[in-house]
């Protein structure tokens, strides 16, 4: 009996200094890993990617484990002045501002202020029924999904254009076909979003995301371009294939100041641009990124529940690929389903993208660059999320799989 006890006694040591040797050279491996700056040849390859597209600048932020694992800024701030492009410059980041709208909406909604069944006309204060279909409500959900049947033809920086008191040809922001049935991207919906925000919370649509997500989670960013540092905003450039030459969009960060001075709550939100307006880091956006990775929380704040966060990444449609402000795509990663949004507006592209079983994911902003598509993405941001995926994110999966695993301790 004794020498049995012995010999486990033994075997427990030998098992636990293997499970010490193996927990510290994991932490050795993954302190190396997050303080890396990425090999040279990767950094060389997205280099030579930006020649070859004609890019200004492109900032990188990878996610891996759930942690913020790198960041690296190249190219170009501004070309005419050669600023070099840091990890603190703010991007107008385009279409990827939706998903604040919708992630503010779902606060209200579990504050009970909201459903998302509700009827946007009646949010709104002015009729917004399709003509073809005016038996059919138009929801808020409809709104965030895209399934509204609303279009852009007649313009969205004015709620004006869909409000037939003020704009005969109303009927024109209608499609063809019932209301909640069809896919169709839309930045009407998300000014109309924007402004449901405003007047149901009280406070004002930039100073709402300020508050309820950007400052819980400690991110510098916002809406409303005068509440910002211009110094940080990285200038914007339009790509023309024909002179292959990349011209300022200082439109970009104008300031409206006349319009907010003469501000109607309630109705002229679309001056912030809920649909696209967001002034943000690749750095801060990687964080707000992990926060829907995590399914609603970020370092113990928690924005909006587990169940809310599932409802904005699962698909509104049965056979679509889109949730609430949030798309699914499982074609930018081989044998991965990924969760984002892209953006375009002003000669940028911006891409945010996770995993959130994995819990990996990379945010993508050029400044400027050929925006020719390929597969479906503009091909400079395709092909760098691709080699940040097999350069950062699976090769350290591929090491830490033989780190101690049940199988080769057995």
């Amino acid at each position: 009996m004794a020498q049995q006890g012995e010999r486990k006694m033994t075997s427990m040591r030998t098992s636990s200094l293997l499970v010490f040797g193996c927990l510290l050279t994991t932490v050795l491996f993954w302190g190396s890993w997050a303080s890396a700056e990425g090999s040279p040849q990767f950094e060389e390859t997205i280099r030579q990617m930006m020649e070859k597209h004609h890019a200004a600048g492109l900032a990188v932020a990878v996610v891996k484990n759930g942690e913020l694992a790198y960041t690296r800024s190249f190219g170009h701030k501004d070309l005419e002045t050669s600023t070099p492009l840091s990890d603190g410059n703010i991007f107008r980041i385009a279409s990827i501002s939706k998903s604040f709208s919708a992630t503010s909406v779902m606060q209200l909604v579990e504050k009970g202020k909201l459903n998302l069944s509700d009827s946007v006309g009646d949010l709104v204060g002015f009729p917004v029924r399709n003509p073809k279909f005016p038996e059919t409500a138009i929801t808020l959900a409809m709104l965030l999904s895209h399934t509204s049947s609303l279009n852009d033809k007649e313009g969205y920086f004015r709620l004006d254009v869909v409000n037939p008191a003020e704009n005969k040809n109303a009927g024109n922001c209608y499609n063809d076909y019932r209301p909640g049935t069809k896919f169709l991207y839309c930045n009407l919906n998300f000014n109309l979003v924007g402004t449901i925000i405003e007047r149901v919370s009280g406070e004002r649509f930039d100073q709402y995301v300020k508050k309820h997500i950007l400052d819980p989670l400690q991110l510098d960013g916002g809406y409303h371009v005068g509440a910002l540092d211009a110094s940080r905003f990285a200038t914007l450039y339009s790509f023309d294939a024909k002179q292959i030459k990349l011209t300022p969009s200082p439109e970009a960060y104008a300031p409206r100041t006349e319009e907010i001075d003469h501000y109607q709550f309630g109705y002229s939100t679309p001056v912030f641009s809920p649909t696209g307006g967001m002034k943000i880091s690749a750095k801060d956006l990687a964080r707000y990124m992990t926060m829907h990775m995590n399914y609603g929380e970020l370092g113990g704040v928690r924005i909006i529940s587990e169940a809310s966060s599932i409802t904005m990444q699962e698909p509104f449609l049965p056979s679509g690929r889109y949730g609430l402000a949030l798309m699914i795509k499982k074609d930018l990663i081989p044998g991965k389903t990924l969760i984002g949004h892209t953006g375009s507006a002003y000669g940028l592209y911006s891409m945010m993208f996770f995993e959130p079983k994995e819990k990996f994911g990379f945010v993508l902003i050029t400044n400027g660059c050929d925006g020719a598509k390929s597969e479906g993405y503009v091909a400079l941001l395709r092909d760098a999320a691709r080699l940040a995926y097999e350069e950062l994110v699976q090769e350290g999966r591929e090491e830490t799989g033989t780190f101690c695993s049940e199988d080769s301790e057995k």
